[in-house]
């Protein structure tokens, strides 16, 4: 796999969900067009504020819990793939600045042949002890409910997503339309272990993990879960890796299957007091989810990005790049190679929010920074890392 093939696409995936954008460019963009999330009309017809209704989910991870149930028998293994669906959910949204009362709806698709009750309940259970997580760390997080169907002629195991609604004042809103030249980026890592966490992240998060479990996992795993991917898909790119989900890693007390699933932190309560402290010096907040180190360019007009002081790779991103021998390039147009959550501000406040990450626990440092771009019409991100350096382009 040491040629520059795009392995993500070959499996059916797009980093840049070229055909999505395509398919959405014609709507309306919401009240604010250049924000994270579509910002809309205020459901109460409140001029002064506007509503945000959000979807997200786990992805394939969910895929990769049921593996891991079988291999294991530890049912609780579903607990932090609920927590992906909500946090990729919340988080995204708290990148608006909306810091109110948060409804979530669940939406779970089985295949109810493979999937029995008793994960159900277990996966029910966990939307309704994290939202109450949630509301302890300062984000009034109300379960609203939601729909579990069985729809095995689609869902060949699992699918785990949630929805959002909430509602903010409009002049609250932070908008990444306001990145400017001069912005330092602080990146927020991913990995570690979080004063509110139970366990030790590997950073994972949600996405890219079609390209994780198939460049790491062995080819065993093709014989024995046939429903654990595309038949479609070239069989040499299917479970082509070198590791058994219970192998353990070396310097992380996690097993490869535990790694892979480590549940998507949460940046809430440094987001609400880095909110409540210095909204008004925020000019953007960026989740690197779709698109990895490389989700940025989808916002701000003009702008070329400057990432050059990133973390130590946390070790499960040099598994997945070693194991599939993919390129560094898409590495980093895939995952988010140790840091998920952006501010875009200034030197000063920055020194604040990497105070306020650290009082959680959770590394922070000033990685990057903004310049004009030469073309009015193009963002651009220089990323020079050490694995070299990589450009990136994208037309506004």
């Amino acid at each position: 796999m040491t040629d520059d093939r795009d392995i993500y696409s070959q499996l059916g995936v797009s980093s840049k969900k070229e055909d999505i954008h395509k398919a959405i460019k014609s709507l309306d963009k919401g009240l604010f067009p250049g924000a994270f999330c579509k910002i809309v009309d205020d459901n109460e017809n409140r001029k002064s504020h506007c509503s945000i209704f959000h979807s997200d989910g786990a992805g394939t991870k969910s895929s990769l819990a049921y593996m891991y149930f079988k291999e294991t028998n530890d049912i609780d293994i579903f607990r932090g793939v609920v927590r992906d669906a909500i946090v990729m959910n919340i988080d995204d949204v708290l990148c608006v600045g909306a810091d109110g009362n948060y409804f979530i709806s669940n939406n779970i698709g089985r295949n109810g042949k493979i999937i029995p009750g008793d994960i159900i309940s277990v996966i029910i259970d966990e939307y309704d002890k994290y939202c109450k997580k949630l509301t302890g760390l300062g984000l009034n997080t109300v379960l609203c409910g939601g729909e579990t169907a069985d729809v095995g002629d689609i869902v060949k195991t699992i699918l785990v997503d949630a929805s959002i609604f909430t509602t903010m004042r409009r002049d609250k809103v932070i908008n990444a339309a306001n990145i400017k030249k001069g912005d330092v980026i602080v990146g927020l890592a991913s990995y570690g272990k979080a004063s509110y966490e139970e366990e030790y992240n590997s950073g994972i998060g949600s996405n890219g993990l079609t390209l994780a479990r198939h460049g790491v996992l062995s080819h065993e795993y093709y014989h024995k879960y046939p429903e654990c991917y595309d038949i479609n898909v070239n069989k040499e790119l299917l479970f082509f890796g070198n590791y058994k989900l219970t192998d353990s890693i070396k310097d992380v007390n996690l097993t490869i299957g535990k790694a892979l699933l480590s549940p998507t932190r949460t940046y809430t309560p440094i987001v609400l007091e880095v909110l409540k402290k210095f909204r008004d010096s925020i000019n953007a907040i960026i989740h690197n989810t779709g698109g990895g180190q490389t989700k940025l360019l989808n916002f701000g007009f003009g702008i070329k990005y400057i990432k050059n002081n990133f973390f130590k790779i946390p070790k499960i991103f040099e598994i997945i790049q070693k194991s599939s021998e993919t390129s560094w390039n898409e590495m980093y147009q895939v995952f988010n190679m140790g840091h998920r959550m952006e501010f875009f501000t200034s030197e000063e406040t920055a020194k604040e929010i990497i105070n306020i990450s650290k009082n959680y626990n959770i590394d922070a440092k000033i990685i990057g920074f903004c310049e004009k771009s030469p073309s009015s019409s193009e963002n651009q991100l220089l990323i020079n890392s050490e694995f070299g350096s990589f450009n990136y382009f994208k037309h506004i």
